[in-house]
Formats: C-alpha cells, structure tokens, sequence
C-alpha cells in the first residue's frame, strides 16, 4: 500500500510510520521539513506548508491508496485535501479529529458518543485562556463538515478518528512527564478541585495501531469513530498508580483552583489534566465496529514510566519552574493518605 502521512514527524505520526513500514508499506511523508527525519532515505519527503497553494503543487498528479492526515485544522485545511485528493487520487482518506468537537457542543455529554456530535455551538470564550480550546474544537469541526459533506456529495472516501489527551512515550507537550518529575522530586502535588473527575486518555501506540488497521476498510468511509481506552481513573487514581510504578509515595493534596489561581499560577500550566478541554469518549463503536483493542491502563503506564526513567530528559517541562510556589501552597493544606490503586 502507497501510503501519504501528512504532519508525521512526531508522536502519533511517528509510531505510525514506523508500523506501516514494518508491514512493507511504502511512505510519503508531507511536512513543513522544520523537525529532525528520523526516517532517512526509507520514506518520500515532500516538503509544504499545508496552508498555501504549496500543498496543492507537491501533490500534483499523485496518487495514494491511503493518507492520513495529522495537520488539518479548518475547514480550509479539509477543503483543500478534498480538492487535490478528489477525483479518486486517494483511496481512502483518514482525518485525525478530536474529542473536542464534543466539548466545544451545547450541552455536552459524558461520555460522548458518535451520535452526540449535532448540536449547537457554545459561543467563544470571553476568557482569552479557554478561547484556543474553543478554537480548536470549532476548527476540527469544521474540517469534519467538510469531509462528511464531500463524502455525501461525491463519495470522497474519508475516514474521522476522534481521540482524546494522547498519553505516550513521545509526546512532545510533555503532560504525564509534569506529574512524573513531581512525583520524583518527592514534594507535595496540587490536584486542583480535588482530582476525582473520571477521565479517559488515549496512548498513542494504540492509535497507531488502529490506523493501521483500518486503511482501506470500504466500510468505515463516511464515518466518524472515538477512539480511547476503557479505564476512567480520576486524576488521582491515575498519579497513585503513577507513584506505585515509580516506586514514590503519592502526596496528592486537593486544592480549590481558586486558591492555586489566586497565588499566581494557572493550574493547567502544573496540572495538564485539570483544564476544561478534555474530552471523556466512549469508544464502544469503534470496539464493537472496527475490533479495537486499547492497550490496557497499567501496562501502558508501565512502558512511559520505563521509557521514562531508562532516557531521563535534561531539563524538566515548561510549568515545572512554579515548583516552590505549589510546594508551598501545598503545605497549607492537610495531606490525605492514598494506597497504591489494586491492579
């Protein structure tokens, strides 16, 4: 299979990669070429920003039997693929949406199904925080209009995946390694509004491992699938499974986000699974429709921790330097005792 990944350097798009060329799958990548290629000569590079007449130009008289699309954010980006892609130059399109286009619809179920996608729009933020969110959840289903429309219209064979946080080994915005370093060091750890909302992740193997199932499959054209794990550990059960890998004593104190505000500090800057745009998915379809396994909870803990303690970054994640402040912050509040969650 002749397979084009747009946007897949890194994380996901990375593991991916490396799955479809073990299965003797030939790879185009599409990127802006402003990371490292850890791929050398075994893949295509087509060098373009997606968001100029460049992708249009790079991809003239291509054809591919599947592309995955990890960098479309608008209904231009969308718009743009089905333009250049139509007319059967792709056989089967995959759009990497997200949970989000939950979030940002009035009313907002949890958890959210497929079928819970109609609704209204909440309007835009007026806080300048929660307004990238807001944006992202709109520019994604925007995208996912686009594609549903060119699918109904002239059969533009597309695929949307929506996925929550990804948790993983190569996750470059760094989230589970905030909690890891604050574990470690051995000191006092905010949850802001106690940390007992259940949540659903995603690891990022398991994604790539989907995907790679499911090129190709005439079936899934048309439709939009959740993908995520099944266990819903409230962020506290999460850093105590955490702390029982690392071999560390959890020291979880429940803070009002008010009070962590209120001493200056953002709670989603110490805290990346405390803030509003997190999405809590039911992935029943896609288990009972396309046979998705997710890798289990602690194991996949297990394999980050790993990676984790075996390549130690240099420095620790942006966030990490309000570190005395929560310590301190911390301190006035009475510690629980936890236990290590039974596995």
């Amino acid at each position: 299979m002749d397979v084009l990944i747009v946007g897949g350097t890194r994380f996901v798009g990375y593991l991916l990669t490396w799955r479809l060329l073990a299965g003797g799958h030939r790879v185009t990548l599409l990127h802006r070429g402003t990371g490292p290629d850890p791929f050398g000569g075994r893949v295509e590079h087509l060098l373009a920003d997606r968001t100029t007449p460049d992708f249009a130009r790079v991809l003239a008289g291509r054809r591919f039997d599947a592309a995955v699309d990890f960098a479309a954010y608008t209904g231009a980006d969308a718009r743009s693929v089905v333009e250049t892609l139509g007319d059967g130059r792709v056989g089967h399109y995959v759009f990497i949406s997200t949970g989000q286009v939950y979030l940002v619809r009035d009313g907002c179920p949890r958890p959210a199904r497929e079928t819970d996608y109609d609704g209204t729009v909440v309007p835009e933020p007026s806080d300048i925080r929660e307004r990238a969110g807001w944006r992202y959840g709109v520019g994604k289903r925007a995208a996912e209009d686009v594609l549903a429309g060119a699918w109904a219209a002239q059969g533009f064979p597309s695929t949307r995946l929506r996925i929550p946080i990804v948790n993983g080994e190569r996750d470059y915005e760094r989230r589970l390694e905030e909690y890891l370093w604050r574990l470690l060091d051995g000191g006092l750890i905010l949850l802001p509004d106690g940390g007992d909302v259940p949540m659903r992740h995603v690891y990022g193997d398991s994604v790539a491992r989907a995907i790679a199932a499911l090129l190709g499959d005439t079936k899934t054209f048309g439709q939009a699938f959740n993908l995520a794990q099944e266990e819903t550990p409230t962020l506290a059960e999460l850093l105590t499974l955490l702390a029982d890998l690392l071999g560390a004593k959890p020291r979880l104190v429940p803070v009002p986000r008010e009070r962590i505000e209120a001493a200056g500090i953002r709670p989603e800057d110490i805290s990346p699974f405390s803030g509003r745009w997190m999405s809590f998915l039911d992935p029943a379809k896609a288990r009972e429709e396309l046979v998705f396994r997710h890798d289990p909870l602690p194991h996949y803990l297990d394999k980050i921790v790993t990676s984790f303690l075996n390549h130690p970054p240099a420095a620790p994640p942006e966030g990490y330097e309000h570190r005395a402040v929560e310590v301190e912050l911390a301190g006035r509040e009475p510690v629980p005792d936890l236990e290590a969650p039974k596995r």
